[in-house]
């Protein structure tokens, strides 16, 4: 049974954006495409790939791999390309200061590492100050450029969280316990999301007529929101784990609760709007020519089998077919099924060309196309959140009753997404004493 982390994804921001508010009586039809559900996502994509990026600088640079460098330069172009997104709030002037805080912050991650590898008590002491001072200031800066909407002290301690789970993923990968490991990556990458929805509703209170009236938490919105966070996942740790299967990696098997635990979640998720059938269904086709398949094109690769390859890039080609028109089906055509396939295989070709330019030795090349990658996975999110809504307008509808929490729906009325937070929320606990189905790829 792996062990729970003493953090469990706490919305730290919650209890200080409540901004109870009254729908407008008039009947509006939902979506999941506003000025402010973009803004939320674009947050989303950018926070959470940071947070993928930081811990596989930390761990290559940790172990001395070839591709360290390519690591830390994506994570620091992450940070560069925050600054259009900080600019078209704050100005340029803002996004400097942003963009100057959040890179230099960068720059702890290899200090600590370094401190880690000589075994440098005080050196690891005075990067935890650093660390402290980057908290306070960012928070800072946070506060007074939302202009109080997102509090100083929640900014804090949101940031520290983060801040925490970094180096515990860290930390319990150089210490070899790979299970505690897992369990706070997939913990501090689902928090990102939580620091994103509150960023982008304290922007979206401060400047309402910039988002035109429109709001980051709607039911529409959190489900975009989920879908986003369980796809861009899923390619994170597609592939991490072919890297590390390729590798022959210690950790692999643990990569691999990872993914298993992802699809558990995806499954709930279809299941809660779908029904049991459906995520049967949809299990079946995600697991076969789609997980097991990249784990035989890894395992060709190592044997040098040309043939193995082509029969695993086949099985991913056609799970891409399978999967578009189920979801095309599934969602009454709202999301066409030629569109579905279409994007779904532009996924599958970044995730064979990541691992193939990894490989190879193209370690630049890998993480370029990563991040390409990881970036789609957030127009697949917004395409099928869409879909889904305008399917059933009626389930997401907001209602008249005030907002609670973390700015989610009232609780009075359950919907499909309500269900997916139920659901999510019991597999984290239930799927940590999953057994690891996936055994390490050997050379």
């Amino acid at each position: 049974m792996m062990k729970l982390s003493k953090k469990l994804m706490i919305p730290v921001l919650g209890a200080s954006l409540l901004m109870p508010t009254i729908a407008n009586a008039e009947e509006v039809k939902p979506t999941a495409v506003t000025k402010a559900s973009d803004l939320r996502a674009n947050l989303d994509y950018l926070l959470s790939e940071h947070f993928t990026l930081a811990v596989a600088a930390m761990t290559t640079a940790y172990d001395g791999s070839k591709d360290a460098d390519a690591a830390f330069k994506a994570l620091d172009q992450n940070a560069v390309d925050m600054e259009p997104a900080i600019a078209s709030v704050y100005g340029d002037q803002g996004a400097a200061e942003f963009e100057r805080i959040f890179r230099e912050h960068n720059n702890y991650t290899d200090d600590f590492v370094k401190a880690t590898k000589e075994n440098d008590k005080e050196a690891m002491a005075e990067v935890d100050k650093e660390v402290d001072q980057f908290v306070n200031e960012f928070a800072k800066f946070l506060s007074t450029a939302t202009e109080g909407k997102l509090p100083e002290d929640a900014a804090k301690e949101a940031l520290r969280v983060h801040e925490d789970q970094v180096k515990e993923t860290f930390e319990d990968y150089v210490e070899g316990d790979y299970e505690a490991a897992a369990k706070t990556y997939r913990e501090g990458y689902q928090q990102m999301f939580a620091i994103s929805k509150a960023l982008s509703n304290a922007i979206v209170t401060q400047m309402p007529d910039k988002f035109d009236n429109t709001k980051v938490d709607t039911p529409a919105a959190d489900l975009r929101s989920s879908l986003n966070s369980l796809a861009a996942e899923h390619f994170a740790l597609a592939t991490m784990g072919m890297e590390k299967g390729f590798n022959g990696s210690k950790d692999y098997d643990y990569v691999s609760w990872l993914e298993n635990a992802n699809t558990a979640d995806f499954k709930a998720a279809i299941g809660s709007v779908y029904g049991d059938e459906g995520a049967a269904q949809f299990e079946k086709i995600w697991q076969g020519d789609h997980i097991n398949a990249q784990a035989e094109l890894v395992s060709a690769q190592v044997k040098g089998d040309e043939a193995g390859e082509k029969a695993a890039k086949d099985k991913l080609h056609k799970f891409a077919q399978e999967l578009g028109t189920f979801l095309g089906t599934a969602t009454d055509g709202n999301l066409p099924t030629a569109d579905a396939q279409a994007a779904i295989k532009a996924h599958e070709d970044t995730v064979i060309k990541t691992f193939e330019q990894y490989a190879s030795g193209d370690y630049a090349g890998s993480y370029d196309t990563y991040r390409e990658g990881y970036k789609l996975m957030f127009g697949v999110g917004q395409a099928l959140g869409e879909a889904i809504v305008k399917q059933n307008p009626d389930k997401f509808a907001e209602t008249d009753m005030p907002k609670t929490g973390m700015g989610g729906a009232s609780e009075s009325t359950m919907n499909p997404l309500t269900a997916i937070y139920i659901a999510l929320g019991s597999l984290a606990v239930l799927t940590a004493g999953v057994i690891l189905r996936k055994k390490p790829v050997s050379k």
